[in-house]
């Protein structure tokens, strides 16, 4: 998608020292800290209310690189929690990942900030990770951090994975081959009715709260000397911010039974884990097993004389009541209005073609 930078990475070999100058008189972090911090690649997937606070903080804190990997565009109801949006990028639904890099490029111009528009795929991690010192976890269901578990295990890349609803969070860092990773805890995904933002609303503070935490993990991470073991590698750590309760436990042992770490079987990483997903507070479901390119304005021709449409480069939208599609140039698509997977494949069948 381009890159939005003062500073290619390859090139960057020093920071400007006044711009850091606070966080480098912090003992834990200092001057060889910053250098260290700056020589790294941090993948953040999901620039929504984790996730923008993530590349907000990682950009400020002087983060070499940032890859920003978001497959959805910016509505109104994102902005109560969703920090680098405005009301414009919400009217234009510009893709949250060009809207957080076109923000953050005013802020720090000295970094690279590489925007994708993308759902991660089995197919496609491997490119948009490649380089990655660490993964944020800004992500809204289980199928994507299973991936994201895979690969780190696979690939010895350090996660911290987060999530939050209703007033309620909880922070994970996943240090492969020192921690537990997530399947050690859930060797499946969990089952029955789960809180969404949708049935269980989500306030602005927790989501804040979990980003914060999950940023503070990774910076002592990324910071650390090489001997040094970060002390949030240690715990699992829940608020909630409305009755003021922080707990943390310590991270259990690594299950020697553990299909990922232990085992090596990475199913979600071998693409033998994939189906439409419902989307947590959208009451929308994601076509995302489709690739194949498509022409959006010819598209857009096509759908114009059945419903409204609006298209730019990045996404058409195409509004048949009492629904909403939205349609990227890779095939994959966004059916608004339902959480019904048979709904949603009968409707891109209906006006994109099966």
């Amino acid at each position: 998608m381009g890159c939005y930078h003062g500073l290619n990475r390859r090139h960057q070999r020093h920071f400007p020292m006044d711009r850091y100058s606070r966080q480098i008189l912090f003992p834990g972090l200092g001057q060889s800290g910053q250098q260290r911090l700056a020589s790294t690649t941090v993948a953040i997937i999901g620039c929504g209310a984790l996730g923008t606070l993530h590349a907000a903080a990682m950009a400020r804190a002087g983060a070499g690189r940032l890859l920003l990997i978001d497959r959805d565009y910016v509505e109104l109801s994102n902005l109560q929690r969703q920090w680098l949006f405005t009301e414009a990028d919400a009217n234009e639904g510009t893709p949250k990942a060009i809207a957080a890099a076109r923000a953050l490029v005013a802020v720090n111009s000295s970094i690279a900030i590489e925007p994708f528009v993308a759902d991660l795929t089995p197919s496609n991690i491997a490119d948009l990770l490649s380089g990655a010192t660490l993964i944020l976890d800004g992500t809204d269901n289980f199928e994507a951090r299973f991936l994201i578990n895979d690969w780190s295990v696979a690939h010895s890349v350090p996660w911290v994975y987060g999530a939050a609803v209703g007033s309620y969070g909880l922070v994970m860092p996943v240090l492969p081959g020192r921690s537990a990773c997530l399947r050690c805890l859930y060797p499946s995904p969990p089952t029955g009715a789960q809180p969404t933002c949708e049935t269980a609303g989500v306030l602005n503070t927790i989501t804040a709260t979990v980003a914060a935490w999950q940023c503070a993990a990774a910076q002592s991470i990324l910071a650390a000397s090489p001997e040094a073991q970060p002390s949030h590698a240690l715990h699992i750590t829940t608020f909630d911010v409305w009755t003021g309760a922080i707990r943390q436990t310590p991270i259990p042992p690594r299950d020697p039974e553990c299909p990922a770490c232990a085992r090596g079987e990475f199913p979600y990483l071998n693409n033998r884990h994939r189906a439409p997903i419902s989307l947590c507070g959208r009451n929308a479901v994601q076509i995302h097993e489709r690739n194949r390119p498509l022409d959006l304005q010819a598209l857009a021709a096509t759908l114009a004389p059945l419903g409204t449409v609006r298209v730019n480069e990045f996404a058409l939208r195409f509004f048949p009541h009492p629904y909403e599609i939205t349609v990227f140039p890779d095939g994959r698509a966004i059916l608004k209005g339902t959480t019904d997977p048979a709904v949603a494949r009968g409707l891109y069948a209906r006006y994109i073609g099966a």
